[in-house]
């Protein structure tokens, strides 16, 4: 090969991978989504505490729940295991985990709990015997390291929910809104069809889409940009939550989603509640949580709705990650419907 054949040859890979690393938003994935069986009377979920830990009896209500929902409940090594703030040392929490992951008589898998810690087993986690033996997840908040993951690995859906220490001790005496979120984890393991509404707020930007719902927790996903469970975003419908962060990195986290590309080609965006700190009276920010999420996605049309009902709150509802779902923003509110 002459130099200038070779150099052209150099030019032309090096500005494929480059269109490969920066077009992401132009790239709508068309890999099945792997669907875990819903699950039906007798069927074993199993308990386990891959990031904080969670003591036996805080599990107790989601357990006593869920066995009343006809379900069997399998409780996992790490719950009342502790490592300073985790649910046992990494190895007991991998572990766990993977042992449920590979047992063919759990049919999910319900996160105890939230707090941190995922991000340091999901690497030495197989997903082998999982991709040939589908089985739901359920969780939020750091639990999202898991449901990108999956999405992103084996395009596998899972359920972003509450958890083991959201359920009430006192099932008759909890909020309406607590009982009904809860439920809804029980609608989403058994496949009855989930809708979702939200009532209009001025902000919103109106339109209709059709996608798969992938999202969670906006720090999560942003500490997960660039690698190998950063999820690609093109064509979906994004969810957005997050708590006890200031504006200013909230800010600063919604940049890095616009500037990786995960904001550019969605079909829709969804804002959860998302709670911030006040600022320090010396470092006042400026800006509105609505005014930073319109300011990232100035140019681009697809449809913004604020205020639903998911994130760290008593409304949180049960989300089916990974399904094709239906969006809706009018003046007469917001829609979503699951279409499996």
């Amino acid at each position: 090969m002459d130099r200038k054949t070779f150099l052209s040859a150099i030019c032309l890979l090096t500005a494929g991978s480059l269109y490969d690393g920066f077009s992401n938003e132009q790239k709508v994935t068309t890999r099945k989504v792997i669907v875990p069986p819903y699950l039906k009377p007798g069927d074993t979920i199993g308990i386990t505490s891959p990031a904080g830990y969670i003591s036996l009896e805080a599990i107790q209500p989601a357990k006593l729940l869920m066995e009343q929902w006809g379900f069997q409940v399998r409780v996992g090594n790490t719950i009342g295991k502790r490592d300073f703030t985790f649910g046992g040392t990494d190895e007991e929490r991998r572990a766990d985990l993977q042992s449920m992951l590979d047992d063919p008589a759990i049919a999910a898998i319900m996160c105890a709990r939230g707090g941190y810690g995922i991000i340091r087993i999901i690497d030495s986690l197989n997903l082998d015997l999982l991709k040939k033996r589908p089985k739901w997840i359920i969780g939020f908040s750091d639990v999202t390291v898991i449901h990108s993951h999956l999405h992103q690995q084996l395009n596998m859906a899972s359920i972003h929910s509450k958890m083991c220490n959201s359920f009430p001790y006192v099932w008759d005496q909890a909020e309406p809104i607590q009982i009904e979120t809860i439920l809804s984890i029980k609608d989403a393991l058994i496949g009855r069809q989930m809708k979702y509404q939200a009532d209009y707020q001025p902000y919103n930007r109106m339109g209709t889409a059709r996608g798969q719902l992938v999202g969670g927790n906006l720090s999560i996903l942003e500490t997960l940009s660039g690698s190998s469970s950063a999820m690609r975003t093109a064509g979906k419908i994004l969810f957005l939550e997050d708590t006890g962060e200031y504006l200013y990195r909230v800010d600063r986290m919604l940049w890095n989603l616009k500037r990786s590309g995960m904001l550019g080609g969605l079909a829709g965006l969804i804002i959860g509640n998302i709670n911030t700190k006040a600022d320090d009276p010396e470092e006042v920010f400026g800006r509105t949580l609505y005014e930073l999420v319109l300011e990232k996605v100035n140019g681009y049309s697809f449809p913004v709705c604020f205020d639903f009902p998911v994130g760290h709150q008593r409304s949180n509802f049960a989300l089916k990650c990974g399904i094709v779902h239906e969006l809706s923003v009018s003046a007469g509110g917001t829609s979503l419907k699951a279409l499996t």
